[in-house]
């Protein structure tokens, strides 16, 4: 759902960010030459050791950023469950043995009115599925298995790490651009103020080149939502999957265009077409081909 990948990418920015000023305030990954222009070989090189390594930081982070900006309650599969714990915690692992996963993923509740799931980690052996109460307390049980299918689906795909090296590619390509365009920017002061304005200028273009540069890894996650879908349905069968998107069509077309944005599970509303700052592709859309299947 829309949360791992906005965990994701924050993270990402986050990290690529305190890189970028460790390296600056070091001064290591020089790429000027001697002739005061820029070095463009060694500045690729830089760009990507950085991109790279923010990439891989966060998703490393992720499962631990998801469980503490959530306040995840995760579940002791050997400790005491209440009857609704124990459901959750027996779906998702019958789920994952289903898709070939052989150490069990975490589980877990957080006490939210939406309705969302999320599943996110580094690994298949190393992931999280979590699911809020306000999708236990309005989707029934098919409906339930459904979207719990839909997320061990993501981690079976292992679709967090195609998402890392993809980021890692975008971050690269952030990093060289806004270092270009702030040497670029700093020719326009005072020679006195251009090391100042370059430091700042380099962290405000890498901050707008990466919001850009997540609508490549939006479009990417629209298309991992098709797949994902595809992949809920062979684990809990297709009539389950189709239910529980038809479920959430439900909720999200009763609820306010207001709140809608705010709690709508997969943060779509199936009254309005995906945009490229979209995560998710039109809901009628994936109802369609998951149909069609």
């Amino acid at each position: 759902m829309a949360k791992r990948i906005f965990f994701f990418i924050l993270t990402n920015v986050l990290v690529l960010t305190t890189i970028s000023i460790i390296f600056m305030v070091t001064g290591a990954g020089n790429y000027i030459n001697e002739s005061g222009g820029i070095d463009f070989g060694a500045l690729l090189i830089f760009s990507a050791i950085v991109g790279f390594t923010g990439s891989f930081i966060s998703l490393l982070m992720s499962r631990w950023m998801a469980k503490k900006m959530m306040n995840v309650k995760v579940i002791d599969p050997d400790g005491p469950m209440n009857t609704q714990e124990r459901q959750i915690v027996e779906m998702v692992h019958r789920m994952s043995r289903a898709a070939g996963i052989t150490k069990m993923p975490e589980v877990g509740i957080y006490y939210s009115p939406e309705v969302n799931a999320f599943a996110t980690g580094p690994s298949k052996n190393r992931s999280l599925v979590a699911v809020s109460s306000g999708l236990l307390d309005e989707m029934d049980d098919a409906a339930v298995e459904g979207v719990i299918a839909h997320e061990v689906a993501h981690i079976a795909n292992g679709d967090m790490v195609t998402m890392t090296l993809l980021q890692g590619v975008v971050n690269t390509f952030v990093v060289f651009l806004a270092r270009i365009a702030a040497f670029i920017a700093s020719r326009f002061v005072k020679e006195e103020m251009a090391p100042i304005v370059h430091f700042i200028a380099i962290i405000v273009f890498q901050i707008v080149f990466s919001i850009l540069g997540s609508i490549v890894v939006f479009a990417f996650s629209r298309y991992r939502e098709f797949h994902a879908d595809r992949g809920g349905a062979d684990l809990a069968g297709k009539d389950k999957m189709v239910h529980a998107l038809r479920s959430l069509q439900a909720y999200t077309n009763r609820v306010t265009e207001e709140r809608d944005t705010a709690i709508a599970s997969l943060k779509i509303n199936g009254k309005r077409k995906s945009s490229l700052f979209s995560t998710h592709p039109d809901l009628n859309e994936r109802i369609r081909r998951l149909e069609a299947k």
